[in-house]
């Protein structure tokens, strides 16, 4: 709940911060005007943790350099034709942009750049009212043209102007709208809402660079379940990730099974509060958690409705990972992270087979093996995949996953098993088979790290037998 007093207090601490006392007292000297604009606002109001710190002023570009040039350690202009300059000031790193007054042209999302000249008509061009306020410095002054106060105390994300020129002119916007919705645990309006729905297709002008950098912050949220769903329910998420409102799969009367989509953001909640308990100090892992969103999108694919009211989903995992590679490539994810998500869908449902029968050595270590630097985050998707109701089915899930890990912690004291390898290397495989290196080799090296796998170390004289076996 916001206390305005307290709120106001925190602004005015703000503004007698090292930094913004400087920047204030030289622009004020110089004779232009100087805000904190935006976020940092936003957060001291709420009682939030203030990052970087933005602010906004009338003075042109190099009007700004000059300015902070002598009162600064460094400065870049990389966006001066935005009207954008950078600086390091009291150790801190500040940005300071002129008022702007865009336009764009509803084709691009490119906006035709254009300086403005009053605070006012600068907030009123941002894309929410929570996060169209400004603190004057120096002062201070509070500047809510846009009624951001009120919805503050409300819970309301709102747009400044109608949301339909709002988001007209930047489609990112409404995927900004799901990212503060779960960020700061706000309503909607429901104007807001009705105009993503009617204009959820002009996201398809937004790079899809940007588009990911959208998701991967909403899913850095401590709750991103709730902007999903407004992604889904308005149609949004249909534009860039149409696998997951797949998900929804039609109810058939006579074949029960869990409901997929829900099943899904359960997990992805569940992911996440293991993720606080295993690794607390450590940033949200973000292929971690799309992987967790993901990890059951090869099932709308692979569903098949058996006699007698059963549903599988034969190989969904395979299929899943492989849907997963091409979506997230077209949303411009880096290698890796590509290469983490699709992995950990592949072997989800490695562990459920193993549960059902008696653990060995050997499907530890394969399981090590194959999980390789995935391993700690497959453990967290694999325990967060149970979301079944029966307790019973549950605890024994969980015990036996307990036993897993109490395993491979007792065979890596013994074997090392993350760097298992087998007995004899490449080079003592071709000296004794008579073989160049080639395809032979490596089917050779194979079958004997699925020997060492199996039976443990053979050592290099049982392992010449079997190869020459072999």
């Amino acid at each position: 709940m916001l206390n305005m007093a307290e709120g106001m207090a925190r602004l005015g601490a703000l503004a007698e911060s090292r930094v913004v006392a400087t920047l204030g007292r030289a622009f004020a000297d110089a004779g232009f005007e100087l805000a904190i604009v935006g976020g940092p606002v936003r957060d001291a109001l709420l009682g939030r943790p203030t990052h970087d710190l933005d602010f906004t002023t009338d003075a042109r570009p190099d009007d700004i350099l000059r300015i902070v040039t002598p009162i600064s350690t460094a400065q870049w202009d990389i966006g001066r034709a935005f009207g954008t300059i950078g600086a390091r000031i009291a150790g801190e790193q500040v940005e300071i942009t002129t008022y702007r007054a865009d336009s764009y042209d509803g084709v691009t999302r490119k906006p035709t750049v254009a300086f403005g000249d009053t605070l006012e008509d600068d907030l009123v061009r941002r894309d929410f009212t929570v996060n169209a306020m400004a603190l004057r410095v120096p002062g201070p002054a509070l500047v809510d043209p846009n009624g951001g106060v009120e919805d503050l105390l409300a819970g309301i994300l709102r747009t400044p102007t109608d949301p339909q020129v709002s988001f007209g002119d930047d489609p990112l916007r409404m995927l900004r709208a799901a990212r503060f919705s779960s960020q700061l645990e706000f309503e909607v309006d429901p104007g807001t809402v009705a105009a993503i729905e009617e204009l959820r297709e002009t996201i398809r002008i937004v790079s899809p660079e940007r588009i990911q950098g959208e998701l991967a912050r909403l899913l850095q949220t401590r709750d991103p379940v709730r902007g999903i769903r407004l992604l889904v329910e308005t149609g949004l998420m249909q534009q860039f990730l149409p696998e997951v409102p797949a998900l929804r799969l039609e109810v058939d009367e006579h074949h029960h099974h869990k409901d997929v989509y829900e099943h899904s953001l359960t997990v992805l909640r569940q992911t996440i509060d293991l993720e606080a308990i295993r690794f607390p100090d450590q940033a949200p892992d973000v292929p971690l958690r799309l992987a967790a969103l993901l990890h059951d999108i090869g099932k709308p694919s692979t569903r098949k409705l058996e006699a007698g009211g059963g549903v599988t989903f034969h190989h969904h995992d395979v299929k899943g990972a492989r849907m997963a590679r091409k979506r997230l490539r077209e949303l411009r994810f880096d290698a890796a992270t590509i290469d983490s998500v699709t992995h950990l869908i592949e072997l989800h449902l490695r562990f459920f087979g193993y549960a059902e029968g008696a653990w060995t050595d050997a499907a530890v270590r394969r399981y090590v093996r194959d999980a390789g630097a995935e391993l700690d985050r497959l453990h967290i998707l694999t325990r967060a995949d149970v979301t079944t109701r029966n307790k019973r089915k549950a605890a024994r899930l969980a015990h036996a996953y307990d036993d897993i890990e109490n395993r491979i912690v007792t065979l890596r004291e013994q074997e090392e098993i993350d760097s298992i390898r087998p007995d004899l290397d490449g080079n003592e495989i071709q000296r004794i088979l008579g073989i160049p290196p080639g395809r032979e080799v490596g089917e050779a090296y194979r079958f004997l790290l699925d020997l060492r796998l199996d039976e443990g170390p053979l050592g290099p004289e049982e392992a010449e037998a079997r190869l020459r076996t072999w």
